[in-house]
């Protein structure tokens, strides 16, 4: 009995980084997930860790309470970075949308219960089946397992404030932003030329009312090339979670300070 409350504090420390990396990480903070069955995987991803590494002994004092937020944040904040960066697609459904006139019909997403666009959800979709199919949420736990690695137990503090840290975040931003431009592109460019040709027709041919038979034309016109730019377009979602992997493993190198 006295050896369970000896090794209780790092088996803690543990539930709290997986818990947090479980509500941000992309897939696995599904709200459509019971909370029960959330909570189950966290001591059950917890258990399996605590058995498979070598952890320090720890004292519950004042410093135990620091260890605890900064176990909360780095599994709060790598995996908001890796939503973000998933969250691409959401964007370029948004671009989409804008060009085909679904603005103004928005869904809600099961992930975050906010308002979404409709054609971005639609995609992301996609995206959550193509990451289920090539495994790569496995590739997300092995990222919560292997954090250690980079950021120890006993490490108190995170450089939150540092230079570079700060640069790699707002690039990885930019990354996200570049990505979900080059998944729209296609549909939104092809759009943008029916733009034209219905300006071109309103002024040669005034008597064509542009605004009756634009919006059903570019909605005809999407829906072609959506289907058209699909195998593209899962060559893209490979490059996106590559990046976010990528984009988790940084980070955390660079909070243990490498």
């Amino acid at each position: 009995m006295e050896e369970i409350i000896q090794w209780l504090p790092a088996f803690l420390l543990i539930l709290v980084r997986v818990s947090a990396f479980l509500i941000t990480l992309p897939f696995f903070s599904y709200q459509n997930i019971p909370g029960p069955i959330k909570i189950g995987l966290a001591v059950f991803i917890s258990w399996i860790m605590f058995f498979s590494g070598d952890w320090p002994l720890l004292e519950l004092n004042y410093s135990y309470y620091l260890l605890i937020i900064k176990e909360a944040m780095v599994g709060l904040s790598v995996g908001l970075v890796a939503m973000i960066m998933l969250y691409a697609i959401q964007i370029a459904g948004g671009f989409i949308d804008v060009k085909m006139g679904f603005m103004i019909a928005n869904v809600i997403d099961p992930q975050t219960g906010a308002q979404s666009p409709l054609t971005g959800g639609y995609l992301y979709t996609f995206a959550l089946l193509f990451l289920l199919a090539t495994d790569a949420h496995h590739l997300l736990l092995d990222g919560v397992f292997y954090s250690y690695l980079f950021i120890p137990m006993d490490q108190m503090f995170i450089p939150f404030g540092q230079e570079n840290v700060i640069n790699f975040v707002v690039t990885s931003f930019n990354t996200m932003f570049l990505i979900a431009f080059q998944m729209a592109m296609p549909i939104v460019g092809s759009l943008f030329l029916v733009d034209v040709a219905l300006g071109m027709i309103s002024r040669t041919v005034p008597q064509v009312n542009v605004f009756v038979v634009g919006l059903p034309l570019k909605i005809l016109v999407g829906f072609i090339m959506l289907v058209l730019v699909m195998a593209p377009f899962f060559v893209l979602v490979q490059h996106l979670i590559e990046t976010m992997t990528l984009t988790m493993r940084t980070l955390m190198e660079l909070y243990g300070g490498a």
